[in-house]
């Protein structure tokens, strides 16, 4: 046997997502050069790993064998490498935060100075729909998360760290002068959506419901940098977070559309379980949003 770490972390993920393409992406590694490691991986074993019916890969009774010892080795690898900086007087750990996807313009800000100052600690943050970000601190995989409607079905504690702010946007071309567009001309306006479990198509959402809008045409999109891009294109109008759309509306590639009701804000805030008992790296963590906010958040203002 002359597997290597790097084969059993490929392999682990293939395992954890069920598919080479999912385990690629969250390893941010191209589908091939996943399906090579997984090859060169099973010609070390004369019992089969995995499986492949109709386009779906299966994993074996032995292949969950040999995930469940991986995961062993790599935890083992991990401590090793925490013991070393332990050694060194450095803070060590993981720090693992799930976030929203359009928190992925937000969180950054509040982790750079923190992972400068301790640079012997692993970061790890899933950039997911809202559903998903639930359902992860729901099961205790993650120190914190990032959201901007707060759960109703958790017991947790929180810190507020920005408000979100959340615009009707559409192409610079769009017809609309600067005074506020009736709500009847969302019949002629293609909204895009975000998919469903989004935070951000929640709130959309609730708009149109608490505004008994009408509109001729819909259409959905799985990501804020997917309906990013229709926007500008001239595809259609949506309703988007202020955060993320700063360097487009600075370089006139997408336009504020005022429109009564509008902006919606809600609060991005850091959410964690109730009475759940943090290692000293998430404490650390929080001591230093507690210490560092206001000057965070003026930063990202400016």
């Amino acid at each position: 046997m002359n597997y290597t770490l790097n084969q059993l972390q490929v392999f682990l993920k293939i395992v954890q997502t069920g598919s080479v393409t999912k385990a690629a992406e969250e390893l941010h590694l191209t589908q091939p050069a996943v399906s090579i490691q997984l090859k060169n991986f099973q010609e070390q074993f004369d019992i089969p790993l995995t499986e492949v019916i109709g386009r779906k890969i299966h994993i074996t009774d032995f292949g969950h064998e040999v995930a469940v010892s991986a995961e062993n080795i790599i935890h083992q690898v991990y401590a090793i490498n925490y013991k070393t900086m332990a050694f060194k007087g450095l803070l060590t750990g993981r720090l693992k935060i799930s976030v929203v996807s359009t928190g992925k313009y937000v969180m950054p800000y509040f982790l750079a100075d923190f992972m400068k100052e301790h640079s012997a600690i692993e970061l790890m943050m899933d950039v997911t729909n809202k559903s998903r970000v639930i359902k992860s601190l729901e099961n205790n995989e993650v120190d914190f998360a990032l959201v901007s409607l707060l759960p109703t079905s958790l017991n947790f504690e929180k810190l507020d760290l920005l408000e979100n702010n959340l615009f009707l946007v559409g192409n610079p071309s769009s017809g609309f002068d600067e005074e506020a567009v009736e709500e009847g001309l969302f019949r002629d306006l293609p909204l895009i959506f975000r998919e469903k479990g989004s935070g951000t198509r929640q709130i959309m959402e609730k708009f149109i419901e608490r505004n008994k809008i009408t509109y001729a045409k819909k259409m959905e999109l799985t990501s804020n940098e997917a309906v990013k891009q229709a926007v500008m294109a001239g595809l259609g109008y949506s309703i988007m977070p202020l955060i993320g759309i700063k360097n487009e509306l600075a370089n006139k590639k997408l336009k504020i559309i005022p429109m009564k009701g509008l902006p919606i804000t809600t609060m991005w805030s850091l959410i964690w379980l109730k009475d759940k008992k943090h290692l000293p790296v998430p404490l650390a963590f929080l001591h230093h949003l507690n210490k560092e906010k206001a000057k965070i958040v003026k930063r990202i203002l400016h």
